[in-house]
């Protein structure tokens, strides 16, 4: 089973992505997961119902909730061998919401300790794109989900995506962002 990450700021396309992902892979006759986070476990209910509160307390919060979420998600990948591909919506990307002096070291002691996939993805997105889908959604928004916030995950993001990631840019055309992911999925596609 070959385990692929798709990771990036909140509003990037990170799932429709991922589906496309799916939809490649299903078509050559591969079973395929597709598995977001916060997921729909009570652990990841939990990180999300923590996201729409506010302060200190609360990211902190979240941010257990969702480490335990994906812990729970990556402990299930034993049950889940008859699979070809797994797919993670948002994985080690997350400790870009760390506060700036912990996110470097979060995401360092992460990649030590989780399985890290060949196949990473970064869906990036400028601020105002993120903003702009984000605002077409209805949902509560989230406590990273406003301008200040989006602007200083996207740094740290970007700083932490480079050593193995590929990234797609998905603020143009939906045209441009598939031939994007074909090229990478070409590249991948040549691992096997």
């Amino acid at each position: 089973m070959d385990l692929i990450v798709v990771d990036g700021i909140d509003g990037s396309g990170k799932s429709t992505v991922a589906e496309w992902m799916a939809e490649h892979y299903r078509s050559r006759g591969e079973n395929v997961l597709v598995r977001a986070h916060p997921s729909e476990s009570l652990v990841g209910r939990l990180s999300r119902r923590s996201l729409t509160s506010e302060g200190k307390l609360m990211r902190t919060v979240a941010t257990v909730f969702f480490i335990l979420d994906v812990l729970n998600s990556l402990r299930l990948l034993r049950g889940w061998k008859d699979l070809d591909k797994v797919i993670f919506v948002r994985y080690v990307m997350a400790t870009a919401y760390l506060p700036t002096s912990l996110y470097r070291q979060g995401y360092d002691f992460f990649c030590k300790v989780l399985p890290i996939p060949e196949r990473l993805l970064l869906v990036d997105v400028t601020p105002e794109c993120a903003l702009r889908r984000i605002e077409e959604r209805e949902h509560e928004r989230e406590m990273f989900e406003n301008m200040e916030a989006l602007k200083k995950v996207r740094a740290k993001v970007l700083d932490l995506a480079t050593h193995g990631w590929k990234v797609l840019d998905n603020c143009g055309p939906v045209e441009g962002t598939r031939a994007q992911l074909d090229a990478v999925l070409s590249d991948w596609d040549d691992l096997s």
